[in-house]
């Protein structure tokens, strides 16, 4: 699981790198939809990287306690159920 996290992180900062590359490129030859392009790909970049953070800290803590990751997964579980039970 390590190794996943560490791949979401990578490929993250990676799109981010490859985002900036773009938007520069359209910007010197005016490309504009090149440049947008390049910032979404930032974005998801950015998202990706801090998807792959959170996910190796949500692991660290599982580890350390998982009495309360358990106790947390199963309020959040209660609380979709009771949700989906009022509609």
């Amino acid at each position: 699981m390590r190794k996943i996290t560490m791949f979401e992180q990578a490929e993250g900062t990676l799109h981010k790198i490859a985002g900036r590359v773009q938007d520069a490129v359209g910007g010197a030859t005016g490309d504009r939809s090149l440049q947008l392009e390049g910032k979404a790909r930032q974005a998801a970049g950015s998202v990706e990287q801090t998807a792959g953070e959170a996910m190796a800290a949500l692991r660290d803590s599982a580890g350390r306690n998982p009495v309360l990751a358990a106790a947390v997964v199963a309020g959040a579980a209660f609380l979709i159920g009771a949700a989906l039970a009022r509609r």
